[in-house]
């Protein structure tokens, strides 16, 4: 009677795509930054902005999967007690 949902898993060629298209990413803006034609003070900002991006968007990401996670454990909560009542219901006894 329950559905327990299959845990959603990544396969490797997925996760080190993303790894390679990180490492890629982050690689050509350190050159682009690292080849720009202005000052160390320019080139210093644009390399802490650029970590200060990478930084915000793992903290966002992170959030994003702890709401998703937890609006999936309240559901399985919900859904066990659904469970609990109408195993425990007896349509046929006598009010």
């Amino acid at each position: 009677m329950s559905d327990t949902p299959l845990k959603q898993q990544n396969t490797a060629a997925f996760y080190g795509q993303a790894v390679v298209s990180f490492a890629i990413a982050l690689g050509a803006t350190a050159f682009g930054i690292v080849r720009l034609d202005a000052n160390a003070w320019v080139r210093g900002f644009m390399a802490i902005a650029v970590l200060y991006l990478v930084t915000s968007a793992f903290t966002l990401a992170k959030v994003i999967r702890d709401r998703q996670e937890a609006g999936q454990i309240v559901s399985r909560v919900d859904q066990a007690r659904l469970e609990k009542l109408l195993a425990e219901h007896d349509p046929f006894e006598k009010l």
